[in-house]
């Protein structure tokens, strides 16, 4: 007993000092549990890998050149998707935040169009735009845009009418009080909608790839299935995993954090 006190005492010690083991610490005993799982053998490797073989896999994938290929597409073409939709959605949610009539004429057709998922779009964006970047540029960003839409709305609408009032009452004309007051008021709110419009087309994309793609990681997980290679199917989850664990922890929160605490939404 003392011996495994001291071994806790150790693992805590360690990881308060590197953060890196105090990320991967909690994966540890799933790793443990899905390697023991799959040495006690009650499916064949072939339905369910152990992470040695994941592993052979990865290094395999990486000599020949594959895995770097395909990642580097999936992430181009989300950060294409999420930059036009970024361009299109802070301008519009800023339009119909502050005017009465865009708010009245645009907001039932955002509802509306918001509830149709991404993936619905896929058949008649086949039909026009045939298997390629335009239509997965084309679902990520109708992905993107809603969250930061309908966030860049509300962060507008949180701002207190009281500092508009008090920039009219110096004279501040219009353009600069929407820079200067109404726009860094609502950057929480827009980091909130950015972080979850990447999330949400993240995954729309890999579904997207798996559909019409001809590389990325969502096309090498489908393009496995053919070939009955789970270990790369559970190699392109993981993948996805811990690369979008990197971008959201790593990235977007204390950029989000960082965003919120300059202008005073957080204060601890």
């Amino acid at each position: 007993m003392n011996i495994l006190l001291a071994l806790w005492s150790f693992c805590v010690r360690t990881s308060v000092k590197w953060p890196v083991l105090q990320t991967l610490a909690p994966f540890v005993p799933v790793v443990a549990l899905w390697w023991g799982f799959a040495a006690w053998g009650p499916f064949p490797a072939a339905f369910l890998p152990s992470p040695p073989d994941v592993l052979a896999k990865f290094v395999s994938l990486m000599e020949k050149g594959i895995l770097p290929d395909y990642l580097g597409d999936s992430v181009m073409r989300l950060a294409l998707g999420a930059a036009i939709g970024i361009a299109l959605g802070v301008p519009l949610g800023l339009l119909v935040g502050l005017s009465k009539r865009a708010h009245r004429a645009l907001w039932p057709i955002l509802l509306f169009f918001q509830a149709i998922g991404d993936i619905a779009w896929l058949p008649i964006l086949i039909i026009w735009f045939g298997f390629g970047l335009t239509t997965m540029t084309f679902v990520i960003v109708y992905t993107v845009l809603f969250p930061v839409v309908l966030n860049t709305v509300l962060g507008v609408r949180s701002v207190r009418i009281e500092l508009h009032r008090a920039a009219q009452s110096l004279g501040a004309p219009p353009w600069r009080i929407v820079t200067e007051v109404v726009l860094p008021g609502a950057l929480p709110n827009i980091m909130t909608g950015l972080r979850n419009g990447l999330g949400y087309g993240w995954r729309a994309l890999i579904a997207a790839e798996m559909i019409v793609g001809t590389s990325g990681i969502g096309f090498l997980m489908f393009d496995a299935r053919r070939a009955g290679s789970v270990t790369e199917i559970v190699l392109g989850m993981i993948v996805l995993g811990i690369l979008w664990y990197i971008v959201d922890a790593w990235i977007l929160a204390p950029i989000e954090q960082a965003t919120g605490r300059r202008w005073g939404l957080v204060t601890q």
